[in-house]
């Protein structure tokens, strides 16, 4: 039975009625409710805890928050229940109106831990930052980012543009989708890489297996250049970058009942149908496809 939950909170979205309703589960159930606090982040809205003293933790805002959660507890191997507060993220298990009833799966044991997955990236020095949805590489000002790619020492193309992004499965649905690049599924063993805008050349979106090793050489030019993992501004010295998979990072808690990701991505519309084809399902005696 979890003694004590570790809160992880969006910084600004209204969170009233989800803590109400959590701080009421958890009274009943005669467990503790703590915030763990997080770099950056000022709002209170719980005595402090750490990942380590918590059975679980429970990201309440989005996916952004749910991501802050899942590296929050990566190095204690704690697992992440993400409440969707108002989003249409992807990494959220449920509703904040259904946070009572998604606890309760949790006590009940109705739940599967998801191992996530995670990129190491790497400059010249310094430890590997850790991404579970994606690295992007992309100009810092006027002008245009070379760089060039290298899968497993071979050449695969060098770029100018905006820059790229490297996106793990979980993230391909992310920066990737929105740039024209692959939807990996879940279960699918590799890795996504998507030039920015690219200008002229021919550079296809690139998907290679999660054991390969990724290299990037950059030019940044007069403009400079910008790193972002999961969204947030590292700070990666070196021209060079290295790119590798780290099968198991961090976990999230995947509900008895959850929906499928696929899934989920077409009820919150961000993967439609092809308006000919609703036009063939509207005619009357049609059997839909």
């Amino acid at each position: 039975m979890i003694e004590q939950l570790g809160l992880v909170v969006h910084p600004t979205r209204s969170l009233d009625d989800v803590l109400a309703d959590l701080r009421g589960w958890a009274e009943r159930h005669g467990v503790g409710v703590g915030q763990v606090r997080v770099p950056g982040q000022t709002r209170e809205l719980a005595e402090p805890v750490t990942p380590e003293e918590c059975g679980l933790l429970v990201a309440l805002g989005g996916d952004g928050t749910t991501l802050t959660a899942l590296h929050a507890g990566a190095a204690s191997s704690r697992a992440v229940l993400g409440i969707a507060c108002g989003s249409v993220g992807v990494l959220t298990s449920v509703a904040a109106d259904r946070v009572a009833d998604a606890l309760d799966q949790v006590a009940a044991e109705r739940w599967t831990a998801v191992a996530v997955p995670a990129l190491e990236v790497s400059g010249s020095g310094g430890p590997p930052a850790p991404a579970i949805n994606d690295l992007t590489v992309i100009r810092d000002g006027p002008g245009q980012l070379l760089v060039s790619v290298v899968v497993d020492d071979v050449l695969y193309a060098r770029v100018a543009g905006d820059g790229l992004v490297v996106a793990t499965p979980l993230g391909s649905s992310a920066y990737t989708m929105a740039a024209g690049g692959p939807i990996l599924a879940p279960g699918a063993d590799a890795l996504a890489i998507t030039a920015l805008a690219p200008h002229g050349g021919s550079a296809p979106p690139l998907v290679v297996g999660s054991g390969s090793r990724i290299a990037l050489t950059i030019d940044a030019g007069r403009g400079g250049v910008r790193h972002e993992v999961d969204g947030r501004l590292v700070s990666l010295d070196g021209e060079l970058l290295t790119v590798r998979a780290r099968a198991h990072y961090a976990t999230l808690v995947k509900l008895a009942d959850e929906e499928e990701r696929l899934s989920g991505l077409r009820r919150r519309g961000l993967v439609a149908d092809s308006p000919r084809v609703l036009v063939h399902d509207a005619r009357p005696g049609q059997r839909p496809l």
